[in-house]
């Protein structure tokens, strides 16, 4: 089987998403955490790039589920960073994982 850069991306990706999803289910991350959210947002991006340049045609309703998962993980990270901002400023802590 000869494997494509855009494969190995792809596969890296779906990686990132099962592993950011396996660390939530033991407890090792916060689902509101940003390690939890660039592990999504990483690996959407590869099944993008994966989907974008592979040999066939573009799956276009996994193209918008993986682009509408950066968005929302985009999301979060922002969100994320202006609350633990904000509780800094509180003299308070969030933790960042």
């Amino acid at each position: 089987m000869n494997l494509f850069w855009h494969d190995w991306v792809g596969y890296i990706g779906v990686f990132f998403v099962l592993l950011a999803y396996l660390l939530l289910q033991v407890h090792k991350i916060r689902g509101n955490g940003l390690i939890y959210q660039l592990l999504n947002v990483l690996g959407a991006l590869g099944v993008i790039l994966s989907l974008v340049f592979g040999l066939g045609p573009v799956n276009w309703p996994a193209f918008l589920m993986e682009l509408a998962w950066i968005i929302i993980g985009v999301f979060g990270i922002v969100h994320g960073t202006r609350l633990r901002k904000r509780a800094r400023e509180e003299g308070r802590t969030l933790p960042l994982w």
